[in-house]
């Protein structure tokens, strides 16, 4: 079982000083500028073509680096992007995103499948025939078996997406209520002499396929417990199998020697012979690891004030790369004081976009976000409610500047002013940067607001869990597939609140009929044009921001710092940065 989040310590800090301090780091920032521009247009090049595995590139060890680990080990609970991008050269589904670098790899195509099916009966049924001859990295023949004990694993264990991404198979609505006892009756059915797997739907889902492929549906033996593992690998199919795993320290991949390619651009054989985490290593001293050559990649966000100097000294290391993602400000709406609407909206009002694009690293690689869709996804957010001189009946073009005079009006109008309210950000130089803006905006508009840090590791289970009673927090999201419903659907539908939770994404505790029936309508409605579809996630997106459950604060690039010596720079649209594609020998 994953640890559970210790009670961290609260800090509040004098308005006076820690306002000086942040006015300080914002105008260091500013002095940033030209050089995150910079680094954006020098380090982003067109996206290389693909080559053919080119076997003298084969061996070494690829060398990673965090300030924590990411979790538990199990694939079909964990939903850190940490490790979810390192088990997509562990672990494979029925499905897959095609293994290529550029917009092409978004593309949904088969892996442990054979071929992507034809929906059949409106949408409702998809008959999969499983490849021959693939094993386990225990040398276990992967079967039918395991594909349909893998799918009610989903819903056993408690996966994060079982509600929101495969609740739509017949008879995951009994498994939803009582996870225990769950069969999939009627929903799956295996034919071991052909080789088939048949998945039953109550309702068209447009992106089932896409959800097929994500890590939380990765086939795992049969007798894999039905329950978190924790620190204990599970066997797997990729090219590199889970060996060594300490939380505090390490986590180590070598080579699945069960593994033999059955698609390039599934799942293609890997170059090191080793993959290895080092855990424990700060984000500064992480950057400078990286430039000497002690690692190979990290996994943090680059800490603000070491951007200029890539820029400027480590240009050919750095590589700015597109990824939907946001950094967000999640309100409770179920305990006070956001559970007043006027409450919610003073924040989205005060809160200064601009300085939050520059605590990330600048305009060069990052941008104001008003709404719930980034800019790369289709029906982005095209309208700006909380801007000055805007509202939700005039709404702006795009985020202009804070209104701090309306955000105090609401706040008085609302009866909330003088309220204690408790601000949670993850530990790093980046969250905490942002953290304190916010807990000076905070102040500014009428609270009583304090900081409390928490372990990046622990940051987001934490605010999840409602018994933690969590009024307001600063996180981040990024597409687990490109749609709409990523961001809108998984972070507000009601199907994905579940109080006591460490796995309620839908963190504000949002649940609206209108908004959730629009957004119904847009996964399962085949008729609609894909024009007509954006259309409805549009309109949901104006409904959620009427409602304000969450203040959306920028939209921001993957900025991803390397050594020297690798080489082969494989930067994929969902996994980002591919450790089974590069070059390290």
């Amino acid at each position: 079982m994953q640890p559970q989040p210790p009670k961290a310590t609260n800090v509040p800090t004098p308005a006076r000083h820690h306002a000086g301090k942040t006015l300080a780091t914002l105008a260091f920032a500013l002095a940033l500028h030209h050089t995150t521009a910079a680094l954006a247009q020098q380090a982003t090049p067109q996206p290389q073509q693909d080559t053919p595995y080119q076997a003298a590139h084969k061996g070494g060890t690829l060398r990673l680096v965090a300030s924590t680990s990411g979790g538990t080990l199990d694939p079909q609970i964990n939903y850190s992007g940490k490790y979810i991008n390192l088990f997509a050269v562990v672990y494979d589904g029925l499905t897959t995103f095609k293994k290529v670098q550029g917009p092409e790899g978004n593309s949904v195509v088969p892996d442990l499948a054979e071929n992507l099916p034809t929906p059949q009966d409106g949408g409702l049924t998809y008959i999969f025939t499983l490849r021959q001859g693939i094993r386990f990295s225990n040398g276990q023949p992967v079967t039918t078996a395991d594909v349909s004990a893998s799918l009610r694993r989903i819903f056993k264990v408690g996966s994060p997406t079982a509600g929101s991404f495969y609740s739509a198979i017949v008879g995951a609505d009994l498994c939803l209520k009582t996870p225990a006892t769950c069969t999939l009756k009627g929903g799956v059915e295996e034919n071991p002499a052909q080789r088939t797997i048949t998945i039953h739907l109550v309702r068209p889902d447009t992106e089932f396929l896409q959800k097929l492929a994500f890590t939380h549906a990765v086939i795992v033996p049969a007798n894999t417990p039905e329950h978190d593992v924790g620190n204990t690998p599970i066997p797997s199919t990729g090219p590199y199998r889970l060996t060594k795993y300490d939380p505090n320290t390490t986590l180590s991949l070598d080579r699945n020697p069960f593994f033999k390619e059955w698609s390039a651009i599934a799942q293609p054989q890997g170059y090191p012979d080793t993959i290895e985490y080092s855990f424990g290593i700060p984000d500064e001293a992480a950057v400078t690891a990286v430039e000497n050559g002690q690692y190979d990649f990290m996994a943090d966000v680059i800490p603000m004030d070491r951007l200029g100097e890539l820029g400027n000294r480590y240009t050919a290391q750095t590589h700015v790369r597109p990824h939907a993602a946001m950094y967000f400000l999640p309100m409770n709406v179920n305990i006070p004081p956001f559970n007043n609407l006027k409450a919610r909206q003073a924040v989205n009002y005060a809160v200064s976009r601009k300085a939050m694009v520059i605590f990330y690293g600048g305009p060069g690689i990052a941008r104001p976000l008003c709404g719930m869709v980034p800019s790369s996804l289709p029906a982005a957010t095209n309208f700006c409610f909380y801007t000055k001189g805007a509202s939700p009946t005039a709404p702006a073009l795009q985020w202009q500047a804070p209104d701090l005079a309306k955000a105090r009006q609401l706040v008085q109008e609302s009866g909330t002013a003088g309220q204690k309210v408790t601000l949670i950000t993850a530990n790093t130089s980046v969250d905490m940067a942002m953290g304190g803006w916010v807990r000076d905006m905070l102040q500014n508009i009428g609270y009583q607001a304090s900081i409390r840090p928490i372990s990046n590791t622990l940051s987001m289970t934490y605010v999840q869990n409602t018994a933690n009673k969590v009024q307001i927090s600063l996180t981040t999201w990024s597409a687990d597939y490109p749609s709409p419903s990523n961001f809108l659907d998984d972070l507000l539908g009601c199907e994905n609140f579940h109080p006591n939770s460490d796995s309620s994404i839908n963190i504000p505790g949002f649940c609206n009929k209108q908004v959730q029936n629009l957004m119904d309508k847009a996964k399962t409605d085949t008729t609609l044009t894909p024009t007509q579809t954006e259309d409805l996630w549009r309109q949901a997106d104006r409904l959620v921001m009427a409602q304000s459950p969450i203040a959306p604060l920028i939209e921001r690039d993957t900025v991803v710092l390397t050594s020297a010596r690798l080489g082969n720079f494989f930067y994929t649209t969902v996994n980002q940065l591919f450790f089974s594609q590069v070059w390290v020998r």
